[in-house]
């Protein structure tokens, strides 16, 4: 395993991190276990999940993730060897009015944080981070900014910090990051913390070989301010390993079972994901270990975030560690993005 540094810490983590969001719908605590045991063996020592995984957030499953991650802490006594990162949702939404119909406020933050212990089965998470934005912005697939009148957020930058402040200061989060964030809202952290309060280290976005937006203005950001990208959906929802092209997918795959999950879905995507088929294929690699080599050797990443739903998928995952891309296959995989940039978003 190769590590690195959480950005402005001493805390070591492995370059790949262990993504959670299935374990409690489309995995079993048992499997989850599993994952957690083979993972720790390969040297994985940093753990992501969120108070509303599993994915798709429903009411019936809201905190399963965290309680499997939770039940394999206390059964292997290997809290002490992980370091574990959570989430709190960001604005109020029908998706997510069953955990809080309320913004992101001290109250709000404390009681999610609590809930989040009891689930984990820890008294402190190294890593909390803001899921998305609480003010309405494009994200998730949405390509372009426009405003919006309709939004009510008022700016609580500060108040946000303050309220995480408290929670550093009591021992609960050493230290905090944002999800889904875009370039002013990074900044304007980053320009908050400069006030004497606690700064975000870690950005968690979406980054892939067909989602590529984090390079425009976030890849500056992140290099320059020392804002660690944390890439999520490095396989584009199981995309990237080509068994939706292949026919190969299994029943229970990410994308048979929840269609509605189409950003990686398009017609462009598609095409892409051939091109770059072609050239893992041709270099005598999977597609799934081009792409997730593609991500983790990014100056910008701090970690790359990688999901399984089966051993199998997570040991293929987890041995792209070992793949460094050579510059000619760099140049075949930028002339496909040139041809067909960013695809998703």
């Amino acid at each position: 395993m190769i590590y690195t540094k959480l950005p402005n810490t001493y805390i070591k983590v492995s370059k790949i991190c262990l993504g959670t969001m299935t374990w409690g719908n489309q995995n079993t605590e048992s499997e989850g276990h599993e994952q957690l045991d083979y993972a720790i063996e390969q040297g994985i020592n940093f753990i992501d999940t969120a108070e509303m995984y599993p994915v798709p957030a429903s009411p019936e499953t809201q905190g399963r993730t965290s309680k499997i991650i939770g039940s394999w802490l206390k059964k292997s006594g290997k809290r002490d060897k992980v370091i574990l990162a959570s989430k709190i949702v960001g604005r109020p939404s029908d998706y997510t009015a069953h955990i809080r119909t309320t913004g992101l406020s001290s109250e709000s933050i404390k009681e999610a944080l609590d809930n989040e212990l009891k689930r984990l089965q820890t008294d402190y998470i190294d890593l909390y981070q803001i899921h998305w934005p609480e003010r309405i912005t494009n994200t998730f697939g949405v390509r372009d900014y426009k405003p919006a009148p309709e939004d009510e957020w008022k700016d609580n930058f500060n108040e946000v910090l303050h309220a995480l402040e408290e929670k550093i200061k009591s021992g609960k989060i050493r230290h905090i990051g944002i999800s889904n964030e875009k370039a002013w809202g990074a900044m304007r952290y980053l320009a908050e913390s400069k006030k004497g309060l606690p700064r975000m280290i870690t950005i968690q976005n979406a980054y892939s070989l067909i989602n590529r937006v984090f390079e425009g203005d976030m890849a500056e950001i992140s290099i320059r301010e020392n804002l660690g990208l944390l890439a999520y959906s490095p396989m584009a929802f199981g995309v990237l390993s080509g068994k939706y092209i292949k026919g190969t997918a299994a029943d229970n795959a990410r994308l048979k079972l929840f269609p509605r999950f189409a950003r990686y879905s398009s017609e462009q995507c598609t095409e892409a994901t051939k091109r770059y088929l072609k050239i893992a294929e041709e270099n005598n690699m999977t597609l799934a270990q081009m792409s997730l080599a593609f991500v983790t050797q990014q100056p910008f990443v701090t970690s790359n975030i990688i999901g399984a739903t089966s051993l199998e998928q997570l040991k293929e995952n987890i041995d792209s560690i070992h793949i460094n891309l050579s510059d000619d296959i760099l140049k075949q995989i930028n002339d496909v993005h040139a041809e067909i940039p960013n695809p998703a978003t």
